[in-house]
């Protein structure tokens, strides 16, 4: 097994054993990174003498006895939203074609601090407003999409170009990619993990979070990212955790919501067949299956729009009216349609999202946490604009890849997405758990025992 093909948890062991230099690891992931960019297109730009420099730095440190913990010396990637002193930050739009970054974000600091290595920043859709990061191509059929707008960073993980990477989530745009590549995505309650040095999208729904190979891994970053920061004024005060799953697969006496509502509706019979089968093996290990019905499921689309759309619009006003021929199309139209919102129905969208917490809320004392498919489909041929689903409805895909994971931006619950199998033409299958707010615990208990009943994973095929 060459370093690259390590899990971060894997080879965090043994870097802090001496088996495995930091160097070592670097230079096998930036290897990869030559072997599989050309074809897959994860980055926008790669930082390889930095990522050399800084191995150097934490193979030192730890030979001298200053071991900083299970992320030191370990390769990541940085979606090209999040900003890292002397790097540019495009967010994948000419409009920053001159940018970059004066200072590092409060997460890239972080992970700095932790002592982990960037090796590159990853492709996202164009300011993340979109579900498909349309430059990069997925890990498993290059003629499928990526998912997005984390798509390069999901990508660059389940190729092996990184060990681990950050994302951003607003409306799925990180549990999509990883649902669609065959990783691990975690979007943290809302507040959880700060923003600042983060280009947003829509303020009141935008998150960042890892993606990992494991779900364990997904922990060993969280608890580096989370913490409060006052200069993100959504940021929460919370105590310092280790969120680190234990070792046992015991569920029992868990209670997981399955709904009867919502989240099966539209969705391919083999997405919902692997996700169901995935239930089935919670259960077996002591979880207590209970039906839920998914409230308010009318108003969630507009809810997210309704949101989503005026924010946006709001944070690009001057450029828009300045300089609009930089904008790729589809963000552009999307961005002009958020002029022509009425104040109104931003007011009714923030009302109805109150009123959604409340009742998922309710739901979750009922169960300890939800599960359900993260996305309807497997990833779609590139250039696809829409699915049609069995009952000849006609459904545009990233309305339909939007579909199940919104929920989880609007009420700014916890939702972990986990790989539970392949399609017929080998392409990954996504499930995703949601919890209650700041139960990222439990989420990350119930996906680390899943997997434990599941061989390891591989790295995709990148072909």
């Amino acid at each position: 097994m060459q370093p690259y093909e390590l899990p971060l948890s894997a080879a965090a062991d043994a870097i802090r054993a001496r088996q495995l230099s930091p160097v070592e690891l670097a230079d096998s992931v930036l290897e990869r990174i030559g072997e599989v960019e050309p074809h897959l297109q994860a980055y926008v730009t790669v930082t390889a003498e930095h990522a050399r420099r800084a191995a150097r730095e934490a193979e030192g440190d730890i030979a001298a006895g200053r071991y900083r913990g299970p992320l030191h010396g370990i390769p990541m990637a940085l979606k090209d939203l999040i900003d890292v002193a002397g790097t540019a930050t495009s967010a994948g739009s000419r409009v920053r074609a001159n940018h970059r970054a004066q200072a590092d974000s409060a997460v890239a600091a972080r992970l700095a601090a932790a002592g982990a290595v960037l090796v590159g920043k990853t492709h996202t859709h164009e300011f993340a407003y979109g579900l498909t990061t349309p430059q990069t191509h997925n890990a498993w059929n290059t003629g499928r999409i990526a998912g997005g707008s984390s798509g390069g960073s999901a990508v660059a993980v389940a190729a092996g170009a990184a060990t681990f990477a950050l994302g951003t989530d607003t409306g799925g745009s990180i549990r999509v990619p990883a649902a669609l590549n065959g990783v691990v995505g975690l979007k943290p309650t809302y507040g959880l993990v700060p923003r600042h040095g983060v280009t947003p999208l829509s303020w009141s729904l935008d998150h960042v979070g890892p993606i990992t190979r494991t779900v364990k891994d997904a922990a060993l970053v969280l608890t580096a990212l989370a913490g409060h920061d006052p200069r993100d004024p959504a940021s929460l005060a919370t105590p310092a955790v280790d969120y680190r799953p234990g070792a046992g697969a015991d569920l029992t006496g868990l209670r997981i919501g399955v709904p009867r509502t919502y989240y099966f509706d539209h969705v391919d019979a083999e997405v919902e067949a692997a996700t169901r089968r995935a239930i089935g093996r919670l259960q077996s290990l002591g979880a207590r299956l209970v039906e839920v019905g998914i409230p308010m499921t009318r108003y969630i689309r507009a809810t997210q729009w309704g949101l989503m759309v005026p924010e946006a619009t709001a944070y690009h006003e001057n450029t828009l009216r300045t300089v609009p021929e930089l904008y790729q199309a589809d963000v552009r139209i999307l961005l002009e349609a958020g002029e022509l919102m009425p104040a109104g129905d931003y007011l009714r969208a923030q009302r109805a999202r109150t009123l959604m917490r409340q009742e998922w809320a309710r739901m979750l004392e009922e169960v300890d946490l939800i599960v359900a498919p993260t996305v309807p489909a497997t990833a779609v041929e590139a250039g696809q604009e829409s699915i049609t689903w069995a009952d000849g409805t006609v459904e545009g895909v990233s309305d339909a890849y939007v579909r199940l994971s919104s929920p989880a931006n609007i009420t700014g619950l916890p939702s972990l997405s986990v790989p539970v199998g392949h399609d017929a033409a080998g392409l990954p299958i996504g499930m995703q758990l949601l919890g209650r707010p700041l139960e990222e615990s439990v989420l990350l208990r119930v996906g680390h025992a899943y997997e434990q009943t599941r061989p390891a994973r591989e790295l995709a095929p990148t072909t």
